[in-house]
This record gives structure tokens, sequence and C-alpha cells, in this order.
């Protein structure tokens, strides 16, 4: 037999459990940024991916087909660097071999009218770059020297935009 002391014990573990498991399936866990990811193209119209570190390091990116359905994700593309890219800039072609970067999943034919995301992670899971979307209409837009990423203002909103590379240096890492 329960006494009212032990019921009312018992009843405040299963609400808190109750509340600690609720809380663990809604929150998001990722990986804090601490880099920025873009695209930009090179002079022959080869598609790059660009990684601007903020602070620790990045080991590799993978662009993909986003999809509300995480079974629905599909990977056209990733690559690992051979070395953890540290603080600053690193930039690689995506459909052709890159000298300091491995294509773990060469890229896929990329479509019209579909949106890609390109971002970056770490073996680890413990840091990641903040990603871009763009479609193949968003690519020949771009020239070369422009940077094409996700770009947070102060008040926390995301727009995509396209700026120089020296613009992309200087201001990428702001507002992370």
């Amino acid at each position: 037999m329960w006494s009212t002391t032990s019921r009312s014990v018992s009843r405040r573990f299963i609400g808190a459990v109750a509340i600690g498991v609720a809380l663990a399936a809604t929150s998001g866990c990722t990986a804090p940024d601490d880099a920025v990811a873009g695209i930009a193209v090179t002079a022959d119209g080869h598609l790059l991916g660009v990684m601007m570190v903020c602070g620790h390091q990045i080991d590799g990116a993978t662009l993909y087909v986003d999809s509300d359905d995480v079974n629905k994700q599909v990977t056209v593309g990733s690559w690992t660097a051979d070395r953890p890219v540290t603080q600053g800039i690193a930039t690689w072609t995506l459909d052709s071999p890159a000298p300091g970067w491995t294509a773990t999943k060469s890229l896929a034919p990329l479509t019209t009218k579909t949106t890609y995301t390109l971002y970056g992670w770490t073996r680890d899971n413990t840091w990641s770059a903040s990603s871009v979307s763009f479609t193949l209409a968003d690519r020949d837009r771009l020239t070369p020297g422009k940077v094409r990423y996700e770009s947070i203002s102060n008040n926390g909103d995301e727009s995509a935009i396209t700026v120089s590379v020296g613009d992309f240096k200087a201001k990428a890492c702001q507002n992370m």
C-alpha cells in the first residue's frame, strides 16, 4: 500500500521525467555554427564550395537536396578536407578533384527547379557551418569573385546575399 506522501513524490518524479523526455524530443540536437558555407564559380563556370571558418574547424562539407521529411533528404555530393580547415577561408571545386579535398561522394548532376543546400561539418559533430541554399538559376547569376551565402542580420534574420570574396571574408563571421 502506498502512502499519500510516496504517491505525491512518485507523481512529481514521473512528471519531471515526462517533461525531460518531452524537452529532449523537441529540442534540436545540432552542432553549433562556427563557420559559414557559401558557393562561388570559377572563370570557366565550375561550381566552388566556399567555407569561412570563424573559430574552430570544419572537416568536410555536404551538398544535399533538402526535404521536410529527413528520410527524403538526398546527398548529391560530399567532400572531406585532407586536414581540418581552421580559421580563414577555403575553396574547392565541387565537380572535380580539388587539392586538399577528397570527394567522399562525387557530385551528382544538378537539375533545374531543385534547391540544393551546402553545409560544413566536423567528424565528431562538435561544430558545423551555417548552410547556403541555391538553385541552378542562383548559380548561373554568380560571377567569378562573388560568393553567395546566408547572411544573418543583427536581429537574427537570415537572407541569401551575393558579395565579393573580400566582403565575404570581412563580414561572414559577424553575428555568429
